[in-house]
């Protein structure tokens, strides 16, 4: 484990990307938004209880704050914040296991497991980002899709730091119970358990979509800011045309996590305590997103 010791000290502080930047990989492939309103803020009610839910951007920058008034006042009449994984404790994450998942041990390297042309791409995004070959090399791909997106939004402006979930997180401690829909842990299962092919596909797409991202992100932040979830859907449209073999994945990261957080957000209906849920915006939107799960299964709506 020699080479994977090289980077632990740097693993600290990246392996909080790993949460962070799950809306911008996964987001794209949401479908069929809903309608525009005035915040990525829904309100669920039962005959027991009420959750919001807020969808949130990972990385922000400081000019999208201070937040809507009925984002603070949903936050302030809650009970509980949840979220789907409490990046302020990134002392829960095993650092071995995590190394060992991240990165190729011994003389093992990236460019074993990918094809030539995507290789040839990663080379080309890490010199124009200006992230040295010896610090990718030996990150797998799945990591490397993360490392990526990340340094492309801080090399646009966005901090990690101002991040809704770390906003939020920040103003809940002392102050109410914080629960977990996953963990870092379990996110990190989750990628790190793709197969080399799925594995490959994700860091093509993830680069691809750089370009994209580029583009349309000051637009996307606009429309998260005004509710407008057709604004959003259209422009993230674009990124699902970018490779036909992600129907796997998105079942993985997106599908199958949906059906997940709305059973635990159902348990949470049954309380008669408020709860004020903060999840990635992608997992909120189309036919297969949290909201209409909810939707479906009989519980009372409003986006606010």
């Amino acid at each position: 484990m020699k080479s994977a010791c090289r980077y632990k000290k740097r693993v600290s502080t990246v392996n909080a990307w790993v949460v962070l930047c799950i809306l911008i990989v996964v987001s794209a492939f949401c479908q069929n938004a809903y309608s525009s309103s005035n915040n990525f803020l829904w309100e669920v009610r039962s005959s027991a209880g009420t959750v919001y839910l807020l969808g949130s951007i990972h990385f922000l920058k400081k000019e999208l704050y201070p937040l809507n008034k009925r984002i603070e006042k949903a936050f302030d009449d809650s009970d509980i914040l949840v979220v789907e994984a409490n990046i302020s404790d990134i002392t829960t994450v095993d650092i071995g296991p995590f190394v060992e998942k991240a990165f190729y041990a011994d003389k093992d390297t990236l460019a074993n497991h990918i094809s030539s042309k995507t290789y040839e791409l990663v080379i080309s995004e890490a010199g124009r980002l200006g992230l040295p070959l010896e610090l990718i090399y030996k990150q797998k791909p799945w990591f490397l899709a993360l490392t990526l997106s990340a340094l492309e939004l801080m090399h646009l402006g966005f901090d990690p730091g101002l991040g809704i979930d770390v906003y939020f997180l920040s103003r809940a401690q002392g102050r109410k119970e914080i629960l977990e829909l996953e963990s870092v842990n379990y996110q990190i299962e989750l990628l790190s358990g793709f197969s080399d092919e799925e594995q490959e596909i994700f860091l093509y797409s993830t680069m691809m979509n750089a370009n994209i991202m580029r583009k349309d992100i000051d637009s996307i932040l606009e429309a998260w800011k005004n509710g407008d979830t057709g604004g959003i859907q259209s422009m993230l449209e674009k990124t699902m045309q970018v490779d036909a073999d992600m129907t796997s994945i998105a079942e993985k990261m997106f599908y199958s996590r949906n059906r997940n957080m709305a059973s635990k957000i159902e348990k949470f209906l049954k309380t008669e305590k408020t709860y004020f849920v903060v999840v990635g915006a992608g997992h909120l939107v189309g036919k297969s997103g949290i909201v209409e799960i909810l939707k479906t299964r009989g519980y009372h709506i409003e986006q606010l």
